[in-house]
Protein backbone atom coordinates (compact mmCIF):
# COMPACT_ATOMS: atom_id res chain seq x y z
CA UNK A 1 0.00 0.00 0.00
CA UNK A 2 1.92 3.17 -0.99
CA UNK A 3 1.06 6.63 1.34
CA UNK A 4 1.53 9.82 -0.25
CA UNK A 5 1.95 12.62 2.85
CA UNK A 6 0.51 15.48 2.73
CA UNK A 7 3.00 18.69 3.11
CA UNK A 8 1.53 18.90 7.57
CA UNK A 9 2.08 15.03 7.42
CA UNK A 10 5.33 15.58 6.09
CA UNK A 11 6.18 18.21 9.18
CA UNK A 12 4.61 16.12 11.70
CA UNK A 13 7.19 12.86 10.52
CA UNK A 14 10.21 15.75 11.27
CA UNK A 15 8.39 16.63 14.43
CA UNK A 16 8.37 12.72 15.10
CA UNK A 17 11.55 12.29 13.88
CA UNK A 18 13.12 15.11 15.89
CA UNK A 19 11.68 14.20 19.26
CA UNK A 20 12.68 10.78 18.85
CA UNK A 21 16.49 11.94 18.22
CA UNK A 22 16.16 14.51 21.36
CA UNK A 23 14.40 12.01 23.62
CA UNK A 24 15.32 8.38 23.15
CA UNK A 25 18.32 7.65 25.17
CA UNK A 26 20.94 5.20 24.04
CA UNK A 27 19.85 2.56 26.78
CA UNK A 28 16.26 3.15 25.94
CA UNK A 29 17.49 2.22 21.75
CA UNK A 30 19.44 -0.55 23.01
CA UNK A 31 16.76 -1.65 24.58
CA UNK A 32 14.02 -1.45 21.96
CA UNK A 33 16.55 -3.08 19.35
CA UNK A 34 17.16 -5.91 21.22
CA UNK A 35 13.50 -6.88 22.84
CA UNK A 36 12.12 -10.47 22.33
CA UNK A 37 9.41 -9.95 23.65
CA UNK A 38 6.08 -8.25 22.66
CA UNK A 39 6.56 -6.42 25.73
CA UNK A 40 9.55 -4.37 27.20
CA UNK A 41 10.32 -4.97 30.74
CA UNK A 42 8.45 -2.70 33.42
CA UNK A 43 11.69 -0.49 33.74
CA UNK A 44 12.43 0.25 30.73
CA UNK A 45 8.55 0.27 29.42
CA UNK A 46 7.85 3.24 32.50
CA UNK A 47 11.29 4.95 31.37
CA UNK A 48 9.99 5.87 27.82
CA UNK A 49 6.47 6.05 29.11
CA UNK A 50 7.04 9.00 31.22
CA UNK A 51 8.75 10.75 28.37
CA UNK A 52 6.28 10.30 25.73
CA UNK A 53 3.45 11.24 28.98
CA UNK A 54 5.55 14.81 29.25
CA UNK A 55 5.31 15.20 25.60
CA UNK A 56 1.36 14.61 25.74
CA UNK A 57 1.87 11.88 23.35
CA UNK A 58 1.74 8.68 25.12
CA UNK A 59 -2.11 7.73 24.19
CA UNK A 60 -2.43 9.75 20.89
CA UNK A 61 -5.81 7.30 19.66
CA UNK A 62 -7.50 9.16 23.05
CA UNK A 63 -9.84 12.18 22.43
CA UNK A 64 -8.20 15.53 23.77
CA UNK A 65 -10.74 15.95 26.54
CA UNK A 66 -9.10 12.77 28.50
CA UNK A 67 -5.18 13.34 27.47
CA UNK A 68 -5.15 12.02 24.36
CA UNK A 69 -4.35 13.77 21.23
CA UNK A 70 -7.07 12.12 18.60
CA UNK A 71 -4.67 11.84 16.23
CA UNK A 72 -5.95 10.84 12.52
CA UNK A 73 -4.84 7.90 10.94
CA UNK A 74 -2.60 9.23 9.05
CA UNK A 75 -0.47 10.72 11.96
CA UNK A 76 -1.24 7.29 13.91
CA UNK A 77 0.67 5.77 11.08
CA UNK A 78 3.16 8.28 10.58
CA UNK A 79 3.85 7.97 14.62
CA UNK A 80 4.28 3.67 14.40
CA UNK A 81 6.25 3.74 11.65
CA UNK A 82 8.92 6.32 13.33
CA UNK A 83 9.06 4.39 16.53
CA UNK A 84 9.74 1.36 14.86
CA UNK A 85 12.69 2.88 12.54
CA UNK A 86 13.87 4.45 16.01
CA UNK A 87 14.00 1.44 18.24
CA UNK A 88 11.79 2.92 20.65
CA UNK A 89 10.63 0.12 23.58
CA UNK A 90 6.74 -0.50 23.20
CA UNK A 91 4.84 0.92 26.33
CA UNK A 92 2.71 -1.52 28.34
CA UNK A 93 -0.72 -1.76 26.27
CA UNK A 94 -2.90 -3.17 29.46
CA UNK A 95 -3.62 0.64 30.71
CA UNK A 96 -3.35 3.11 27.77
CA UNK A 97 -4.22 0.09 24.71
CA UNK A 98 -6.97 -1.58 26.30
CA UNK A 99 -8.36 -0.54 29.60
CA UNK A 100 -8.54 2.76 28.94
CA UNK A 101 -10.73 2.69 26.05
CA UNK A 102 -12.82 0.76 27.67
CA UNK A 103 -12.77 3.09 30.43
CA UNK A 104 -13.65 5.78 27.93
CA UNK A 105 -16.46 3.85 26.58
CA UNK A 106 -18.30 2.29 29.52
CA UNK A 107 -16.81 3.94 32.19
CA UNK A 108 -18.29 6.39 35.22
CA UNK A 109 -17.29 9.72 34.66
CA UNK A 110 -15.99 9.37 38.26
CA UNK A 111 -13.85 6.24 37.07
CA UNK A 112 -12.59 8.77 33.81
CA UNK A 113 -11.43 11.18 36.36
CA UNK A 114 -9.83 8.50 38.77
CA UNK A 115 -8.20 6.05 36.48
CA UNK A 116 -7.37 7.62 33.06
CA UNK A 117 -5.04 10.24 34.66
CA UNK A 118 -2.88 8.11 36.76
CA UNK A 119 -2.76 5.42 33.89
CA UNK A 120 -1.36 7.86 31.76
CA UNK A 121 1.22 9.09 34.28
CA UNK A 122 2.42 5.46 34.82
CA UNK A 123 1.12 5.54 38.21
CA UNK A 124 -1.09 3.02 38.17
CA UNK A 125 0.18 -0.15 35.86
CA UNK A 126 -1.98 -2.42 35.29
CA UNK A 127 -2.62 -5.88 33.84
CA UNK A 128 -5.55 -8.19 32.75
CA UNK A 129 -6.70 -10.75 34.62
CA UNK A 130 -9.26 -13.18 32.23
CA UNK A 131 -7.78 -16.61 31.75
CA UNK A 132 -8.24 -19.22 34.01
CA UNK A 133 -6.83 -22.77 34.81
CA UNK A 134 -10.25 -24.34 32.78
CA UNK A 135 -10.69 -20.61 30.76
CA UNK A 136 -8.97 -19.40 27.89
CA UNK A 137 -10.27 -18.96 25.10
CA UNK A 138 -14.18 -19.93 25.98
CA UNK A 139 -14.15 -17.38 28.39
CA UNK A 140 -17.76 -17.99 29.36
CA UNK A 141 -16.93 -20.53 31.24
CA UNK A 142 -15.06 -18.80 33.31
CA UNK A 143 -15.42 -19.26 37.47
CA UNK A 144 -13.74 -16.54 39.41
CA UNK A 145 -16.82 -15.62 41.47
CA UNK A 146 -17.87 -12.27 42.83
CA UNK A 147 -20.57 -12.46 45.66
CA UNK A 148 -22.87 -9.63 46.06
CA UNK A 149 -22.22 -8.32 50.19
CA UNK A 150 -23.12 -4.82 50.15
CA UNK A 151 -21.48 -2.19 49.05
CA UNK A 152 -18.70 -4.46 47.86
CA UNK A 153 -17.99 -7.97 45.74
CA UNK A 154 -16.24 -10.55 47.93
CA UNK A 155 -13.99 -12.24 44.85
CA UNK A 156 -12.56 -16.03 44.90
CA UNK A 157 -10.49 -17.46 41.61
CA UNK A 158 -7.66 -17.68 40.25
CA UNK A 159 -6.45 -15.47 36.67
CA UNK A 160 -3.56 -17.27 34.85
CA UNK A 161 -1.25 -16.02 31.87
CA UNK A 162 -1.26 -12.61 33.40
CA UNK A 163 1.16 -10.70 32.32
CA UNK A 164 3.63 -8.13 34.73
CA UNK A 165 1.03 -8.92 37.45
CA UNK A 166 4.25 -8.95 39.82
CA UNK A 167 4.51 -5.12 38.75
CA UNK A 168 1.16 -4.31 38.21
CA UNK A 169 -1.07 -2.41 40.99
CA UNK A 170 -4.29 -2.50 39.19
CA UNK A 171 -5.89 -5.62 36.84
CA UNK A 172 -9.04 -5.42 35.53
CA UNK A 173 -10.94 -8.78 35.64
CA UNK A 174 -13.62 -10.56 34.33
CA UNK A 175 -15.74 -12.59 37.32
CA UNK A 176 -18.84 -14.19 37.86
CA UNK A 177 -21.59 -12.50 39.76
CA UNK A 178 -24.23 -15.01 38.63
CA UNK A 179 -24.75 -18.41 37.29
CA UNK A 180 -28.89 -17.66 35.95
CA UNK A 181 -29.31 -17.87 32.74
CA UNK A 182 -26.47 -18.05 29.86
CA UNK A 183 -23.11 -18.19 31.45
CA UNK A 184 -21.97 -14.86 29.37
CA UNK A 185 -25.49 -12.60 31.26
CA UNK A 186 -23.30 -13.62 34.65
CA UNK A 187 -20.33 -12.13 33.87
CA UNK A 188 -18.95 -8.32 34.97
CA UNK A 189 -16.32 -6.22 34.45
CA UNK A 190 -14.19 -5.74 37.50
CA UNK A 191 -11.01 -3.05 38.64
CA UNK A 192 -8.90 -4.85 41.37
CA UNK A 193 -6.55 -2.78 43.23
CA UNK A 194 -3.43 -5.31 43.49
CA UNK A 195 -3.07 -4.29 47.15
CA UNK A 196 -6.00 -5.88 48.43
CA UNK A 197 -5.72 -8.54 51.25
CA UNK A 198 -6.06 -12.20 49.50
CA UNK A 199 -4.43 -11.22 46.53
CA UNK A 200 -1.44 -13.39 45.09
CA UNK A 201 0.81 -13.49 42.81
CA UNK A 202 2.96 -16.42 41.97
CA UNK A 203 5.35 -16.29 38.86
CA UNK A 204 5.20 -18.64 35.20
CA UNK A 205 8.63 -18.63 33.39
CA UNK A 206 8.30 -18.90 29.62
CA UNK A 207 9.68 -21.21 26.86
CA UNK A 208 12.71 -18.35 26.41
CA UNK A 209 12.90 -18.74 30.31
CA UNK A 210 11.30 -15.46 31.14
CA UNK A 211 9.41 -14.37 33.73
CA UNK A 212 6.28 -12.57 32.64
CA UNK A 213 3.15 -14.05 32.96
CA UNK A 214 1.79 -15.13 36.41
CA UNK A 215 -0.80 -16.99 38.20
CA UNK A 216 -2.76 -14.44 40.20
CA UNK A 217 -4.69 -16.10 43.23
CA UNK A 218 -7.87 -13.89 44.81
CA UNK A 219 -9.05 -15.52 48.32
CA UNK A 220 -11.56 -13.42 49.89
CA UNK A 221 -10.85 -10.47 48.17
CA UNK A 222 -13.13 -7.33 48.93
CA UNK A 223 -13.60 -4.90 46.36
CA UNK A 224 -16.54 -2.11 46.37
CA UNK A 225 -18.79 -1.96 43.91
CA UNK A 226 -17.61 1.35 42.19
CA UNK A 227 -15.06 -0.87 40.75
CA UNK A 228 -17.53 -2.10 38.54
CA UNK A 229 -17.45 -0.96 34.61
CA UNK A 230 -20.37 -0.86 32.81
CA UNK A 231 -23.94 -2.89 34.45
CA UNK A 232 -23.39 -5.60 36.55
CA UNK A 233 -23.76 -8.89 34.70
CA UNK A 234 -22.61 -7.02 31.68
CA UNK A 235 -19.39 -7.49 31.58
CA UNK A 236 -19.21 -10.10 28.26
CA UNK A 237 -20.66 -7.24 26.44
CA UNK A 238 -17.79 -4.51 27.95
CA UNK A 239 -15.03 -7.56 27.49
CA UNK A 240 -15.84 -7.69 23.66
CA UNK A 241 -15.42 -3.99 23.35
CA UNK A 242 -11.63 -3.96 24.74
CA UNK A 243 -11.03 -7.43 22.63
CA UNK A 244 -11.16 -5.27 19.79
CA UNK A 245 -8.64 -3.20 20.99
CA UNK A 246 -6.69 -5.99 22.24
CA UNK A 247 -6.89 -7.28 18.89
CA UNK A 248 -7.35 -4.55 16.42
CA UNK A 249 -6.33 -1.24 18.07
CA UNK A 250 -2.41 -0.73 16.77
CA UNK A 251 -0.22 -1.46 13.59
CA UNK A 252 1.91 -4.26 13.73
CA UNK A 253 3.24 -3.80 9.81
CA UNK A 254 5.48 -0.82 10.64
CA UNK A 255 7.74 -2.55 13.14
CA UNK A 256 7.98 -5.69 10.61
CA UNK A 257 9.25 -3.80 7.96
CA UNK A 258 12.01 -2.80 10.06
CA UNK A 259 12.17 -6.83 11.37
CA UNK A 260 12.38 -7.25 7.38
CA UNK A 261 15.25 -5.05 7.01
CA UNK A 262 17.06 -6.65 9.97
CA UNK A 263 16.82 -10.33 8.35
CA UNK A 264 17.93 -8.80 5.06
CA UNK A 265 21.20 -7.23 6.50
CA UNK A 266 21.74 -10.64 8.28
CA UNK A 267 21.45 -12.63 4.99
CA UNK A 268 23.93 -10.34 3.25
CA UNK A 269 26.00 -10.70 6.07
CA UNK A 270 25.72 -14.51 6.73
CA UNK A 271 25.61 -15.62 2.75
CA UNK A 272 27.42 -12.52 0.64
CA UNK A 273 24.99 -9.93 -1.94
CA UNK A 274 22.00 -11.28 -3.76
CA UNK A 275 24.06 -12.12 -7.03
CA UNK A 276 26.54 -14.70 -5.09
CA UNK A 277 23.82 -16.01 -2.92
CA UNK A 278 24.04 -19.75 -2.90
CA UNK A 279 21.25 -21.96 -2.88
CA UNK A 280 20.35 -21.64 1.00
CA UNK A 281 20.63 -17.97 0.48
CA UNK A 282 18.73 -18.08 -2.34
CA UNK A 283 15.94 -20.01 -1.22
CA UNK A 284 15.59 -17.73 2.45
CA UNK A 285 15.98 -14.41 0.31
CA UNK A 286 12.54 -15.39 -1.80
CA UNK A 287 11.17 -16.25 1.83
CA UNK A 288 11.85 -13.20 2.98
CA UNK A 289 10.42 -11.71 -0.10
CA UNK A 290 7.44 -13.76 -0.01
CA UNK A 291 6.71 -12.52 3.77
CA UNK A 292 7.73 -8.61 2.86
CA UNK A 293 4.32 -9.09 0.66
CA UNK A 294 2.18 -10.01 3.12
CA UNK A 295 3.01 -7.39 5.42
CA UNK A 296 1.95 -5.08 2.53
CA UNK A 297 -0.97 -6.47 2.73
CA UNK A 298 -1.61 -6.53 6.31
CA UNK A 299 -0.76 -3.08 6.21
CA UNK A 300 -3.75 -2.57 4.57
CA UNK A 301 -6.19 -4.03 6.55
CA UNK A 302 -4.64 -2.30 9.44
CA UNK A 303 -5.09 1.36 7.79
CA UNK A 304 -8.89 0.23 7.32
CA UNK A 305 -8.83 -0.12 11.05
CA UNK A 306 -7.38 2.54 12.18
CA UNK A 307 -9.82 4.40 9.61
CA UNK A 308 -13.03 2.98 11.65
CA UNK A 309 -11.01 4.12 15.19
CA UNK A 310 -10.47 7.96 14.14
CA UNK A 311 -14.08 8.12 12.86
CA UNK A 312 -14.95 6.78 16.53
CA UNK A 313 -16.16 3.29 15.29
CA UNK A 314 -14.88 0.07 16.80
CA UNK A 315 -12.53 -2.31 14.66
CA UNK A 316 -14.88 -4.86 14.45
CA UNK A 317 -14.38 -8.18 12.60
CA UNK A 318 -11.37 -6.63 11.13
CA UNK A 319 -9.82 -7.26 14.52
CA UNK A 320 -9.66 -10.91 14.34
CA UNK A 321 -8.26 -10.56 11.19
CA UNK A 322 -4.97 -8.48 12.69
CA UNK A 323 -5.29 -10.64 15.52
CA UNK A 324 -4.61 -13.82 13.65
CA UNK A 325 -2.59 -12.51 10.25
CA UNK A 326 -0.42 -10.32 12.37
CA UNK A 327 0.58 -13.02 14.83
CA UNK A 328 0.90 -15.53 12.33
CA UNK A 329 2.90 -13.26 10.33
CA UNK A 330 5.26 -12.45 13.12
CA UNK A 331 5.77 -16.19 13.68
CA UNK A 332 6.97 -16.33 10.10
CA UNK A 333 9.09 -13.57 10.26
CA UNK A 334 10.44 -15.44 13.30
CA UNK A 335 11.04 -18.52 11.27
CA UNK A 336 13.22 -16.70 8.35
CA UNK A 337 15.33 -15.48 11.49
CA UNK A 338 16.21 -18.00 13.13
CA UNK A 339 16.96 -20.30 9.72
CA UNK A 340 19.10 -16.82 8.46
CA UNK A 341 21.27 -17.14 11.86
CA UNK A 342 21.93 -20.91 12.09
CA UNK A 343 24.21 -21.92 14.41
CA UNK A 344 24.54 -18.44 16.34
CA UNK A 345 20.61 -19.13 17.40
CA UNK A 346 21.83 -22.39 19.39
CA UNK A 347 23.33 -20.46 22.64
CA UNK A 348 20.93 -19.31 25.51
CA UNK A 349 22.32 -16.24 26.64
CA UNK A 350 19.78 -13.75 27.93
CA UNK A 351 21.98 -10.86 28.77
CA UNK A 352 22.72 -10.03 25.44
CA UNK A 353 19.15 -9.03 24.54
CA UNK A 354 16.13 -6.74 26.43
CA UNK A 355 13.61 -9.62 27.59
CA UNK A 356 10.53 -8.39 29.03
CA UNK A 357 11.06 -9.63 31.94
CA UNK A 358 13.76 -11.29 34.56
CA UNK A 359 15.04 -14.91 33.36
CA UNK A 360 15.13 -16.49 36.87
CA UNK A 361 18.24 -19.08 37.46
CA UNK A 362 20.14 -18.29 34.58
CA UNK A 363 23.98 -16.68 35.53
CA UNK A 364 25.35 -14.65 32.71
CA UNK A 365 29.52 -14.90 31.95
CA UNK A 366 31.56 -12.98 33.81
CA UNK A 367 32.86 -10.86 31.27
CA UNK A 368 29.05 -10.59 29.80
CA UNK A 369 30.49 -11.74 26.71
CA UNK A 370 28.18 -13.30 24.08
CA UNK A 371 28.52 -15.88 21.58
CA UNK A 372 27.76 -14.68 17.80
CA UNK A 373 27.14 -11.29 15.62
CA UNK A 374 25.18 -9.02 17.58
CA UNK A 375 22.65 -9.73 15.01
CA UNK A 376 22.38 -13.36 16.32
CA UNK A 377 21.42 -12.60 19.59
CA UNK A 378 18.00 -11.70 19.66
CA UNK A 379 17.03 -14.64 17.14
CA UNK A 380 15.91 -17.74 19.22
CA UNK A 381 14.72 -15.73 22.19
CA UNK A 382 12.35 -14.27 19.78
CA UNK A 383 11.24 -17.14 18.14
CA UNK A 384 10.50 -19.09 21.37
CA UNK A 385 8.23 -16.01 22.46
CA UNK A 386 6.60 -15.42 19.53
CA UNK A 387 5.10 -19.15 20.07
CA UNK A 388 2.53 -17.52 22.05
CA UNK A 389 1.40 -14.99 19.51
CA UNK A 390 -0.93 -17.66 18.29
CA UNK A 391 -2.72 -17.91 21.63
CA UNK A 392 -2.83 -14.95 23.44
CA UNK A 393 -5.53 -12.72 22.88
CA UNK A 394 -8.17 -15.12 21.82
CA UNK A 395 -6.31 -18.59 20.00
CA UNK A 396 -6.24 -18.05 16.27
CA UNK A 397 -8.71 -20.85 15.99
CA UNK A 398 -10.91 -18.48 17.92
CA UNK A 399 -10.33 -15.89 15.63
CA UNK A 400 -11.38 -17.49 12.61
CA UNK A 401 -14.34 -19.15 14.18
CA UNK A 402 -15.39 -15.54 14.79
CA UNK A 403 -14.64 -14.05 11.20
CA UNK A 404 -16.34 -17.42 9.77
CA UNK A 405 -19.57 -16.08 11.63
CA UNK A 406 -19.01 -12.76 10.98
CA UNK A 407 -18.29 -12.20 7.54
CA UNK A 408 -19.39 -15.92 6.03
CA UNK A 409 -22.69 -16.39 8.23
CA UNK A 410 -20.93 -20.12 9.05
Amino acid sequence: MKLAWSDDDARFADEVRAFLDESLTPDLRSAGSRMTSVYADYETGMAWQKILHRKGWVAPAWPVEHGGRDWSITRRYIFASELAKAGAPPVSPMGIGMCGPVLIGYGTDEQKARYLPRMLSGEDFWCQGYSEPGSGSDLATLTMSAVDDGDSFVCNGHKLWTTHAAVANWIFCLVRTSTEDIPQKGITFLLIDMTTPGVEVQPIISLSGEHIQNHVFFTDVRVPKANVVGPVGKGWTVAKYLMQFERGGSVAAPGMKVRLQRIAAMLKAEFGAAPDLDGEGRALLSQLAEVSTQVDALEAIESTVMSKLSGGEAPGVESSILKTVGTELSQRITEVALAAAGLYAVAHQPHAVAAGGPTPGFVPPNDFSAVGPGYSHTVAAKYLNDRAGSIYAGTNEIQRNIMAKALLGL
